[in-house]
């Protein structure tokens, strides 16, 4: 099993402390950049995979590094969406 198989069942278990790190390690891995837009873009990040022409966006937590739950189901049902995942 790879680093990247580990991370992606690690991201699938939803666990309470997955951090923004893995997150860009994770979609680094299915093709993805992580884009901030200049200086005034603030926490908004994008995720773009210029293979599929499909972005992700959201908001890089504030304080600690670790995502809510939402961000990590939203993350998830974008890459079913674009059949990454199943």
């Amino acid at each position: 099993m790879t680093k990247q198989d580990k991370l992606l069942n690690r991201f699938l278990s939803k666990p309470k402390d997955f951090t923004y790190n893995e997150m860009i390690k994770l979609l680094k891995g299915f093709g993805y950049q992580e884009v901030r837009s200049g200086k005034t873009s603030g926490s908004r990040v994008a995720f773009i995979n210029s293979a599929k022409h499909h972005i992700i966006r959201l908001h890089k937590p504030h304080t600690k590094n670790i995502l809510k739950k939402y961000q990590l189901d939203l993350i998830q049902e974008e890459l079913k969406n674009q059949e990454i995942l199943k």
